[in-house]
């Protein structure tokens, strides 16, 4: 295909994409699906090698939160019924980290739920990672506590936070019909802050909650133009006690189709498969490390994955390997300077955007699993 070709030239020369294009990579067939997977592969493979950076996950404070993202199990009225505790102690976060290390993770993940973190909570946070840095001192830490001020970013900074995590979930203008208690702006701002304190920036999306194609390009653009280090794809994992429980509007084949789009629009940035991917891709997991160089090990925040072994087995199979500690994620050029600056396309229209109808499938409610091991409980994690 002369698209593709045209997408792997841009992808190698960092090019930016025309919202034109990033809409066709959407738009291709199944019967397209392996070239697309094929070419975003040559893209991956150029700015990452055969490399798969894995990161781990630890919920430090689970449940009851007063935002009401309608996606999210833990958010304000949700019946789902998960974990729910408070802060986990600093020695508690520090033993669930270091199964995650043992396990082969690079990066510990260290995430709240909550409207974002009070100065004590950074604190808290803040001795955590001593703890952590205590027992595995190479360790990269990254944490996502929410809605964040330039101080406390510089603090978490001054702590050993090598990254900070904001996702703005969906575009711009689709935000208010996933959550009512904070905006769009909020989130982009929270990333801002990140960069201006020295943090790496690591902000994604959540694809399957009802969005067009146009949002997920609009969303995916936005995160280009922040010129973010990782771009974590999370897949709708629809908890029975949330509003969007039973929304099944994802099949194997269209998460493919995102995460290469994804990988065209920011070519040499961290593309993470995150949430939702066992569950969505089932048995096409493997196709997707040909397009992805970043994974979660193991389980999420409130749900179960599948167990680490296999994960790692997952990885060998497919002829890939694990980045290691002495390996630095990014390309060169992006740890030294801004890549180049999205083209100047004029912002479509949005009128007569019609968002694609609900696969017509039931719900399996029975794929999602809800955490019940790890940190928080007195079961040992799946790393």
């Amino acid at each position: 295909m002369d698209l593709l070709e045209t997408l792997v030239g841009k992808g190698l020369r960092r090019e930016p994409l025309s919202r034109a294009e990033a809409l066709a990579v959407l738009e291709t067939s199944d019967d397209e699906l392996l070239d697309v997977v094929a070419a975003a592969g040559r893209v991956r493979r150029h700015w990452f090698g055969r490399r798969v950076k894995l990161n781990y996950l630890v919920n430090l404070k689970s449940g009851l939160c007063p935002e009401d993202c309608s996606y999210c199990s833990q958010r304000l009225g949700s019946k789902a019924e998960v974990l729910t505790y408070t802060w986990l102690k600093p020695g508690e976060a520090a033993a669930a980290a270091g199964a995650g290390v043992a396990g082969g993770a690079k990066r510990v993940c260290l995430v709240a739920s909550g409207r974002g973190p009070t100065d004590r909570d950074v604190e808290r946070v803040a001795d955590i990672i001593a703890a952590i840095k205590e027992r595995d001192e190479d360790v990269e830490i990254c944490a996502c506590l929410g809605l964040l001020s330039g101080t406390q970013a510089g603090r978490l900074q001054g702590a050993g936070v090598h990254a900070y995590s904001h996702n703005l979930n969906t575009a711009e203008a689709a935000y208010a019909d996933i959550c009512t208690t904070h905006e769009f702006g909020d989130r982009v701002d929270t990333v801002r802050q990140t960069k201006a304190a020295g943090l790496s920036a690591c902000s994604g999306l959540i694809a399957g909650m009802g969005e067009s194609d146009a949002d997920l390009v609009d969303v995916v653009f936005a995160l280009r133009d922040l010129d973010v280090d990782s771009v974590p794809v999370n897949f709708l994992i629809p908890f029975e006690g949330t509003p969007m429980a039973g929304k099944w509007a994802l099949t194997p084949q269209r998460c493919l189709r995102i995460l290469a789009m994804v990988r065209f629009v920011c070519p040499d940035v961290e593309v993470r498969l995150a949430g939702g991917r066992e569950i969505h891709l089932r048995t096409l997991q493997p196709l997707a490390l040909h397009v992805v160089n970043s994974i979660f090990l193991g389980d999420y925040l409130t749900s179960e994955g599948q167990a680490g072994r296999a994960d790692l087995d997952m990885i060998a199979d497919a002829g890939f390997e694990v980045e290691g500690t002495a390996t630095t994620t990014l390309p060169e050029h992006r740890r030294r300077s801004k890549p180049p600056a999205s083209n100047d396309e004029p912002e479509r229209e949005r009128t007569g955007d019609a968002r694609p109808p609900q696969a017509s499938r039931p719900a399996r409610a029975d794929l999602v699993t809800v955490r019940r091991r790890g940190a928080g409980t007195d079961l040992p994690p799946n790393a």
